[in-house]
């Protein structure tokens, strides 16, 4: 399932095309880096058992390749792009791109302001079944307190064809704190979503919440997440699968 759009089973062979092209992920998330004067390039890519978005399986519970690459500036200015397999659909394809820019600052000590823009990018989407692509604002409020950080998120795309001419709010709030004198990071979050990318819930409206841990050795990143909604089941496994909870695996490689 793609944003809120039911799918078929995902595809391989996308995977290997997004390694090359090595889309990439928001600067604020980025710890490393190969520095050029005032450039900064740095990337990852991550093995994870089911891609979810906003609680959501967007690779229908199997495995997603997701690499990534960022080119930020020491102003705060950044730009980069982040990317998928996705289960195979007429309308999305096999693989989804996020490519975005924005402004990241600390506008005190330990907080810091991210604001930008996201496009959704779907580009073997088949454009006979309708249109794919969509656009949406994000903005991002984080604060750093020790080994805790807090971070509030407020996403908001507009009226759009691809959304069915609807618009979506999103809102988020993540936890996350390192365990003193270990590789290891607990987090949880909690999310909700109001518009047309949940047009699986009941009044178009749900709740998802994660919680779980990951050890960093070097470049490498392991981690686990358990991962739920409240949308109601179906009983249908067939679409029940999309936002069920489920555990998720992850193992990544940064630079």
């Amino acid at each position: 399932m793609t944003r809120h759009r039911t799918a078929a089973p995902a595809a391989f062979g996308a995977a290997a095309i997004i390694a090359l092209a090595a889309f990439a992920t928001p600067a604020l998330a980025q710890d490393r880096g190969i520095g050029v004067g005032p450039i900064a390039v740095s990337g990852s890519v991550d093995l994870v058992s089911d891609y979810r978005f906003r609680g959501l399986s967007e690779s229908g519970g199997d495995v997603a390749i997701q690499p990534s690459v960022t080119i930020s500036h020491d102003s705060g200015l950044y730009i980069g792009a982040w990317g998928s397999n996705i289960e195979d659909t007429p309308t999305y394809g096999e693989i989804e791109a996020n490519i975005y820019g924005g402004y990241a600052t600390e506008i005190a000590s330990g907080t810091e302001v991210d604001v930008g823009l996201t496009y959704y990018w779907y580009p073997d989407g088949r454009k006979a079944a309708g249109s794919s692509d969509y656009v949406e604002a994000i903005g991002r409020l984080s604060h750093t307190l020790g080994p805790v950080e807090a971070t509030g998120t407020l996403g908001y795309a507009w009226s759009q064809a691809a959304l069915g001419n609807d618009d979506n709010l999103y809102l988020r709030f993540d936890l996350a704190a390192g365990i003193p004198t270990t590789p290891v990071t607990l987090s949880g979050s909690v999310g909700y979503t109001d518009g047309a990318l949940g047009a699986f819930a009941p009044g178009g409206h749900y709740w998802d919440w994660s919680i779980g841990a990951s050890a960093s050795f070097g470049l490498i990143t392991a981690g686990i997440k358990y991962v739920d909604t409240d949308i109601p089941r179906t009983g249908v496994k067939a679409i029940d699968k999309y936002y069920d909870a489920g555990v998720v695996l992850s193992l990544g490689v940064s630079f």
